[in-house]
């Protein structure tokens, strides 16, 4: 008899071995099958992106509510400026943003061609000027330096504000929502000769013993310890385009875990966290 195996016989280890090594492969792919085929929303974790402040301690408790009720995971991204989340989402390196009030994003998709759209409205907070040196806005004397936001709808926020206070008059033609701001260029009268500083949002507070006034938004005035009820000399209107808002990629927006997130967010919950932590410095926008 030969030492050596028949050709047969060897043949048909071959195949047991290959069969074998196929069945092992398909069974450690039916794990990550078996996940893809679950109900959307249970296994994606979905990266938001939030400012420090307000916005990520009001989205914690959305979180939790996400999770518990509709089973979605959250991880939660914190950025400490404007500049990044919009751009960080259209990248894809975010699933949303929470950060922004819909003319800001105009502008941003306007200038720089993001495809973000905005979802449900989740807080407003009125920008203020400051002052540590003048008690009223009144009291600013002619040629006071106020401190104002760099980014463009923020800028014509506050101008929009002065105008509205009969301080400055800006040109026609400036409209928020369709991303048309005004600037300082645009001040067609200033009878106090009011000399405006441009400043990163965030460094806003920051400005305040070195100018006469500052313009500060909500989010950067609270983490400051300003409250714009307390401590504004001159405080915007509650009402008005400057709600913000849950951002997500064009492509995302028919997503169910789009609807969750919002519906999340917009609950008794996080309306009661806000009323109570923030003292009317923050107001809910649903």
């Amino acid at each position: 008899m030969s030492r050596f195996p028949s050709l047969s016989a060897a043949l048909s280890r071959r195949r047991l071995l290959q069969f074998a090594s196929a069945a092992a492969t398909a069974g450690a792919g039916l794990p990550a099958f078996a996940a893809l085929k679950e109900p959307p929303g249970t296994t994606k974790v979905l990266k938001v992106g939030v400012t420090t402040g307000p916005h990520e301690q009001t989205f914690e408790v959305a979180k939790r509510v996400a999770e518990r009720d509709y089973g979605l995971k959250i991880q939660i991204v914190p950025f400490t400026d404007y500049s990044r989340p919009n751009a960080a989402l259209d990248a894809g390196d975010l699933d949303a943003n929470s950060f922004q009030h819909r003319p800001f994003l105009a502008a941003q998709v306007r200038s720089r061609g993001y495809r973000i759209v905005g979802f449900g409205r989740t807080w407003i907070g009125p920008i203020a000027i400051y002052s540590r040196k003048f008690k009223s806005f009144k009291d600013l004397p002619e040629g006071a330096s106020i401190a104002i936001p760099n980014d463009p709808s923020n800028e014509s926020r506050v101008l929009l504000l002065l105008q509205k206070a009969g301080a400055i008059k800006l040109k026609s033609g400036i409209d928020p929502i369709a991303g048309i701001n005004a600037t300082p260029r645009d001040i067609t009268e200033n009878p106090r000769k009011f000399r405006f500083v441009e400043i990163e949002a965030a460094q806003l507070p920051r400005t305040l013993d070195d100018t006469d006034a500052s313009a500060v938004n909500a989010d950067y005035a609270n983490k400051a310890g300003l409250n714009p009820a307390r401590d504004g000399i001159l405080v915007e209107d509650k009402e008005g385009p400057y709600a913000c808002l849950i951002a997500v990629r064009e492509q995302d927006k028919e997503q169910p875990w789009v609807q969750q997130l919002v519906k999340a967010y917009q609950t008794d919950e996080v309306r009661d966290f806000i009323v109570k932590t923030f003292a009317g410095g923050v107001l809910p926008a649903f």
